[in-house]
């Protein structure tokens, strides 16, 4: 059996609290699939999955200053258009992301749609990845709201040192064995 994984411990260590039955009556489809037994990486075989139509929405918020939020709205960071920078790299990101998440799928990546917005305290986005492939797309809107909230940190940088990006996550994914998921 090889020694556990970080990941399988902590299974382990939340198998003993109030939750036991539902951790000690884990179905295969609720493990780490991207562990195996001996609790080595290995990345999944998908080769016998359908191929089929699948979305992904994924967001997340850059908290930044007043001033910064005033630049936004006005005259424009001293770096330059910064949402429309974050969208490129977000979208550049999403393209990229089995580069950067070392056991997520190379995928056919068929659309990435960035949208960003100027809220009262924050910048919002919401990335929606699509494709039509054997695995989902979840990963690629995470890489893409990721990217481009770096993005606006680097851009609003010289105004706001302590900007913070915060609340990224998936919002709902559809297609796949596992079906349709939403937050909401």
């Amino acid at each position: 059996m090889g020694v556990p994984c970080r990941a399988q411990l902590a299974l382990r260590r939340t198998a003993t609290g109030p939750d036991r039955e539902r951790h000690t009556s884990m179905s295969t489809q609720d493990r780490l699939t991207h562990i195996d037994d001996a609790g080595a990486a290995r990345m999944v075989d998908v080769s016998g999955k359908d191929v089929t139509a699948r979305t992904a929405r994924a967001s997340g918020r850059v908290l930044v200053s007043p001033r910064v939020i005033e630049l936004l709205r006005g005259e424009g960071v001293p770096k330059g258009d910064a949402l429309a920078t974050a969208r490129i790299a977000g979208i550049m990101g999403a393209k990229r992301t089995p580069d950067l998440i070392p056991l997520c799928h190379p995928l056919a990546v068929s659309g990435v749609k960035l949208d960003l917005s100027v809220a009262d305290d924050a910048v919002e986005i919401i990335a929606t990845v699509k494709t039509t492939d054997r695995t989902g797309v979840e990963m690629e809107a995470l890489t893409a709201v990721s990217v481009a909230a770096l993005t606006v940190i680097d851009m609003v940088k010289a105004v706001d040192k302590g900007a913070v990006i915060t609340d990224v996550r998936v919002e709902e994914k559809t297609g796949g064995k596992s079906g349709d998921w939403s937050r909401a």
